[in-house]
Order: C-alpha cells, then sequence, then structure tokens
C-alpha cells in the first residue's frame, strides 16, 4: 500500500434518533444516524403498509384476505 494516501480510521461513536448508542470503524468520530436496527421498520416487524390509492385494500378484498392489523 503507499504511504500516507488513506484516511484515519477512527472507532465513531453513532447515535440514532432513536436514542440507541454504539460503536463503529468510520473516518469521522461521531456518526447521527435517523434510523438503527432497533427502530427500523423491517427489524422491529412493526412495518406499516403506506397505500394512498386503495391498492392494497382492493387486492385484499379480491382474494378475501384482512390486514394483521384489522384483525
Amino acid at each position: 500500500m503507499k504511504e500516507k494516501i488513506h484516511p484515519r480510521v477512527y472507532e465513531a461513536d453513532v447515535i440514532c434518533a432513536c436514542g440507541e448508542r454504539f460503536t463503529a470503524i468510520s473516518t469521522k468520530r461521531e456518526i447521527k444516524v435517523e434510523l438503527c436496527s432497533k427502530c427500523h421498520p423491517f427489524f422491529t416487524g412493526k412495518q406499516k403498509l403506506v397505500d394512498t390509492d386503495g391498492h392494497v385494500q382492493r387486492f385484499l378484498r379480491r382474494w378475501g384476505m384482512t390486514l394483521e392489523s384489522e384483525k
């Protein structure tokens, strides 16, 4: 590897909007994020479908299904 061309690497403090804190390796000392694995809908299972035109409701009615949140 060439000398003096690589950036310095630090142990960064990552701060999420939900309040979760953890450390990671980065070229910055502090990183602020909006979503982390504690609050992201994919990981928490609290994913909501945003349907403004009613496509999901029409599909569910056609196949006789209901959403989990409507039960």
